[in-house]
Formats: C-alpha cells, sequence, structure tokens
C-alpha cells in the first residue's frame, strides 16, 4: 500500500480532515488514476452530512479526472499515461441489468469499506460511491473510467463525470425527449443546468426553468432555458403553464432532492407527461400525490440514476459535443480550489450560487474559489 492525502470524513456534519490515508494497488480488472481535478457534488454534501448514512470514516468525491498511474491485470486495454474521467458507475458488465443496457443499476454488490482504502494505522475506510475522490489518486474499476482526448482540460472533464451526464442524460435517456416537446426544468444549479441543456440538444420546444433565485435563472437562459419562473410564486406552475402556452410540460425533469420540488411536480405535467426524479432527497423523506390524478391523465412517474447513461457511449458523445460548441463546460465552473481549501469550497457549494466549484490537485493551479 502507499500513502496519499486525502480529505477524510470522521464525524457527519463537521468538516472533513486532511490527512495521509493508504491506498491499495490495482487488483483484478482495476486501474489506479492519478487525479488532476475533483469537483464538488451536493451529493458528496449530503453524505458527508449524514443525510444517507454509511460508515465512517469516510472519502467521499465521484466526480473526477486525472491520469493512469497504475493498471491491474483484466483491466482492458488502458494503459499508463491515459488521460481518463472517473465515474461512480461500477458497473459488472454481466447482470440482468447490465446486460439489458442499465449499467448505472447494475445488480452486483461492491464493498466500499472493504476497497482500497485504509486509514494511515490500517484501520477500515470507506470508498464512498466506489471512488473516494477526493483524494490524490483512487483505485477503481476499468468499467468506471472512460478514455478522453488529452487536449480536454481535466477540470471540465471531471464534470462529465457526475453532474453533466446525470442532466443531460435525464434528458436524453430517461426523458427520451423529442423534437417539438415542452418541458421544465425544477432547479437551476449544476445538473439543472445540463439538464436545460440537454433538452436543448434534444430540440425541446420550450424549456421552462424553475428556481428560487432570478440571478439563477438568467443564467439558465443563457444554458438554453426559453423561460423562468420563480419558484417562491405562490402557484409556479401557473406561470409554467402559462409559458408552455396554455398547456403542462411533456416532461418535468426535478433535479433538486427538495421535497416541495417533488410534491409541486405533478402540477407543472399535461396529459401524458412524465415527471423524472433526479435529485435526491435526504433518506426518510416523504413526498405526496393523487394517484388518481397521474392515473385518469396518463401520466407517470420514472426515477433516473445518472442519467441512465451508458458512460463508453454517452461521455464520448458529449466530448463531441463540446468541442463543437453544442455543450458548456467552461462556463459550469463557478472557483478553482485546492485540496486544503475543500471545506471552504464545500461552504461555497452549500450556499447554492456556485454551479460546480473543482478541486485541483496541482497545488500551484489553485486560486483560492477565483472565477471561472
Amino acid at each position: 500500500m502507499q500513502s496519499i492525502k486525502a480529505a477524510v470524513c470522521r464525524a457527519f456534519g463537521e468538516p472533513l480532515v486532511i490527512e495521509d490515508i493508504l491506498i491499495s494497488p490495482p487488483g483484478m480488472g482495476e486501474v489506479e488514476v492519478t487525479l488532476d481535478a475533483v469537483a464538488i457534488c451536493h451529493s458528496d454534501i449530503s453524505f458527508a452530512s449524514g443525510a444517507w448514512g454509511g460508515h465512517l470514516p469516510a472519502v467521499y468525491g465521484h466526480e473526477a479526472a486525472g491520469v493512469i498511474s497504475k493498471v491491474g491485470d483484466g483491466a482492458g486495454d488502458f494503459r499508463i499515461g491515459d488521460p481518463v474521467v472517473v465515474t461512480l458507475i461500477r458497473a459488472c458488465g454481466s447482470c440482468p441489468s447490465c446486460a439489458g443496457g442499465k449499467p448505472t443499476v447494475c445488480e452486483t454488490p461492491y464493498d466500499t469499506v472493504k476497497g482500497p482504502l485504509r486509514t494511515a494505522d490500517g484501520g477500515p475506510l470507506e470508498q464512498a460511491m466506489a471512488c473516494g475522490a477526493f483524494a490524490e489518486k483512487v483505485v477503481v474499476s476499468h468499467r468506471q473510467i472512460v478514455r478522453i482526448p488529452e487536449t480536454l482540460p481535466k477540470e471540465l472533464a471531471s464534470l462529465l463525470s457526475c453532474g453533466v451526464i446525470t442532466g443531460v442524460g435525464a434528458a436524453v435517456n430517461a426523458a427520451k425527449l423529442r423534437p417539438g416537446q415542452d418541458v421544465v426544468v425544477i432547479g437551476a444549479g449544476g445538473v439543472g443546468l445540463n439538464a436545460i441543456q440537454g433538452a436543448r440538444i434534444a430540440g425541446a420546444r420550450r424549456i421552462v426553468a424553475v428556481d428560487m433565485s432570478e440571478d439563477k435563472l438568467d443564467i439558465a437562459k443563457e444554458f438554453g432555458a426559453t423561460h423562468g419562473v420563480l419558484a417562491s410564486l405562490e402557484q409556479p406552475w401557473k406561470a409554467a403553464h402559462e409559458a408552455l402556452g396554455g398547456r403542462g410540460a411533456d416532461a418535468v425533469l426535478i433535479t433538486v432532492g427538495a421535497i416541495p420540488a417533488y410534491d409541486q411536480a405533478p402540477r407543472y405535467l399535461g396529459r401524458g407527461g412524465k415527471a423524472i426524479m433526479i435529485g435526491m432527497p435526504h433518506s426518510g423523506d416523504m413526498s405526496s400525490y393523487e394517484p388518481v390524478v397521474l392515473a385518469a391523465l396518463g401520466q407517470g412517474m420514472i426515477g433516473s440514476k445518472m442519467g441512465d447513461v451508458v458512460i463508453q457511449r454517452d461521455i464520448p458523445w458529449m466530448i463531441d459535443l463540446y468541442e463543437q460548441g453544442r455543450l458548456k463546460l467552461d462556463e459550469l465552473i463557478s472557483g478553482r480550489w485546492t485540496l486544503s481549501q475543500i471545506n471552504e469550497a464545500i461552504e461555497d457549494t452549500k450556499t447554492g450560487a456556485a454551479k460546480r466549484n473543482v478541486i485541483i490537485f496541482d497545488e500551484d493551479r489553485g486560486s483560492g474559489g477565483s472565477a471561472a
């Protein structure tokens, strides 16, 4: 095992601790990736707050990019020196879900506590979300990574590991949007902006962004929203219907983990419409709706994990879109920070103003949260 630096969660709701930990070399089918960048996702913050339980101590972080530094046996055609993105989608490739084209809901369990990480004294340390990317290196399955062009900056590539594929994928794969359909996106944060991009790429006619912030609604229009509605209105769905020409949406993409958003989502729907559940509320939180209305109007509610992506197919496609100028990545980065500043970056993310804050592992490149 080798020693690396990582940001460790030792108590839910407390600041992460920068310390030395141990990481095992890659085993069968695994690779070691030396990270250049990792973005901070709200899922990391929810885990660190104790919203979904889990083992402690733990290393969170799952939206990363870097260069392969070691390769285990049976790791496909990956080679040392390959630039890659690292995702949390640890798919076996052979279970019924994987074989059916749904690797995001792989049925083969993976024990994250018995993974490659240990505390400095050899104790158990959870590799959260099968990544543990708030660290200088990760050891992951070769099925979790995708090779990327040398010319793609790692800080931008890291965004493709979660936020971008989750939002764009929800619009394209889960909602299966068709050209000319109308869409409502609830939440204009990092995932919401990418859901808006996905709806635009899919050819949506009208895209209504719903958020609590006027500033974020303005940003949403830069990413493709045609209209903005303040969620603080007494009945925001009525304003959305008006923007859609007096009818409900063909799809409502719920990108925040807020129960009021889930309770209200069906009100935005038109006949035959579907609500796509993307945002992750805390464990135990409950939503309510009238099943008779959904049944009578032929509506539906669909869960979408990680945009239902197949990373080997969808990430190269999204990179092509970026290179053609059809997918925004640069504009998603709000600030760049160093690993030693991770708690500041997390607090900045909690304010809701940031799109994505990115940790840069080269200390000389960190800029203390400077604007992108």
